[in-house]
């Protein structure tokens, strides 16, 4: 896994230290499976942004600490210029670029999310949050499946979900899709 996921597992520790709880504390609290959790904390599993974003709206910490390590900070505005959001790569298949990171109690998250073609037999990883969610499909297409419905979105195509229900994505043609994610 990569040196970011390793971050993340250590700013996850650190925030359950600090809080003096355990892995079984968070995973209840959460609705996380006690195990993912403890997984999450050694930096060699696939921390999803779902899961930082249940803990960071449960323990009421920004989401930007544990996915950047950086405290927002802006309450009028934040400017992100083209190509220079915050960059986080979870896995060499999904990269997020954050485009609100320096904004303080945000009501939504957005981000461009850059997901590369797998091999035909790869699994889909599935998702589920609390909120709600916008995909705008930028470039390329992907099939995103929702519950287990599968929706083909071209370029421009734009889906908007209760993300409550399972859902995952994977690029089509062999080529790398790009879509704004907002959650809420």
């Amino acid at each position: 896994m990569n040196d970011q996921i390793r971050q993340i597992a250590e700013r996850l520790r650190g925030l359950r230290e600090v809080l003096d709880l355990t892995s079984e504390d968070i995973a209840r609290d959460c609705d996380i499976s006690a195990e993912e959790y403890r997984l999450a904390e050694t930096g060699e599993y696939d921390i999803s942004v779902s899961m930082l974003q249940k803990i960071a709206r449960r323990y009421n910490v920004a989401i930007d600490a544990l996915m950047f390590g950086e405290e927002p900070k802006m309450s009028s505005y934040f400017l992100t210029r083209a190509g220079k959001g915050t960059y986080i790569e979870r896995t060499k298949a999904y990269k997020y670029q954050s485009l609100a990171a320096g904004f303080i109690n945000r009501n939504v998250d957005p981000y461009i999310v850059t997901v590369e073609p797998k091999s035909g037999d790869e699994p889909i990883h599935y998702n589920s949050h609390a909120g709600q969610e916008f995909n705008l499909v930028l470039e390329g297409r992907m099939m995103l499946s929702i519950d287990g419905k599968e929706l083909t979105l071209n370029e421009g195509d734009s889906i908007y979900f209760n993300s409550k229900i399972p859902h995952g994505m994977k690029a089509l043609d062999g080529k790398t899709v790009r879509f704004l994610a907002v959650i809420m």
